[in-house]
């Protein structure tokens, strides 16, 4: 039987720019997944998937298990059972070096940018070579063109909705099958994720999955065609997001006032 690993060096050898997904299989899909820190199990079975093409978001409340969600399917975490599955192979344990050729991107929470780099080191940080620095270059300042005006500024010295189109660079400059998006509006004024909304949704419409992890609930179920809530590391309601309205109503509730942007400092 084949290890995630030897799956994996086995697509990416024959076929380094990623093979087609069989005809109706998700592009990510979690089975049943159990996951957690040491002895504490923080995922009790949860399961999840999001077709080539669809936006799904991922809700909850602090302490439902959306981060260590984000770390297991992402390769770093190793879950205890349950499956991880991209476009019908079987990743569960795979190393995250291994998942991004596969063409997984996770855009952190907290932006994950060099603050002492430019724009334009960023962008040949995560050029394979030498010959795609420009393509890159001109992705990325085609879809965020307030990069292109600022290629040579510390990252450090930029906005915070700056600093996240700059993270979010990676998922539109390679040629990413599945995106994960962490916290997108963290710290940000309202008109700003709209902005990084927008490009989501371009995103998606050229066929990338996109998984958006969220605690701010009103402008992301705008954004995505199906949701899935958590609380406590279990799958508590799943649909379309006009579906589930009333669950997340009373999780946070009982959490605490539901917050949106228009909650924080801009």
């Amino acid at each position: 039987m084949n290890t995630p690993m030897g799956i994996l060096g086995e697509r990416a050898g024959a076929n380094p720019d990623g093979t087609k997904p069989a005809a109706g299989s998700a592009a990510l899909a979690l089975v049943g997944l159990h996951a957690g820190y040491g002895q504490i199990e923080v995922l009790h079975g949860i399961s999840l998937s999001v077709d080539p093409g669809g936006v799904l978001a991922v809700l909850g409340a602090n302490g439902a298990g959306k981060s260590t969600t984000v770390r297991a399917l992402s390769g770093l975490i190793t879950p205890t059972h349950g499956r991880v599955v991209i476009h019908g192979v079987d990743v569960t344990g795979a190393a995250p070096d291994a998942l991004a050729r596969l063409g997984v991107c996770v855009v952190p929470e907290g932006r994950g940018v060099f603050p002492r780099l430019s724009v334009e080191e960023h962008l040949r940080l995560i050029s394979p070579n030498r010959a795609s620095v420009r393509e890159i270059q001109n992705r990325v300042y085609e879809q965020f063109p307030r990069l292109g005006e600022r290629r040579r500024q510390l990252a450090g010295t930029m906005s915070g909705g700056e600093q996240q189109m700059l993270a979010m660079a990676r998922a539109v400059a390679l040629d990413n099958r599945v995106v994960v998006v962490d916290e997108l509006s963290m710290g940000l004024a309202p008109r700003v994720v709209e902005q990084l909304y927008e490009h989501i949704r371009t995103l998606a419409s050229t066929g990338v999955a996109v998984v958006v992890i969220e605690q701010f609930i009103h402008e992301i179920l705008g954004l995505a065609d199906h949701a899935v809530v958590l609380s406590q590391g279990t799958v508590v309601a799943e649909g379309v997001p006009s579906d589930i309205g009333e669950t997340l109503e009373g999780l946070y509730l009982a959490a605490g006032p539901i917050r949106s942007h228009t909650d924080r400092t801009q």
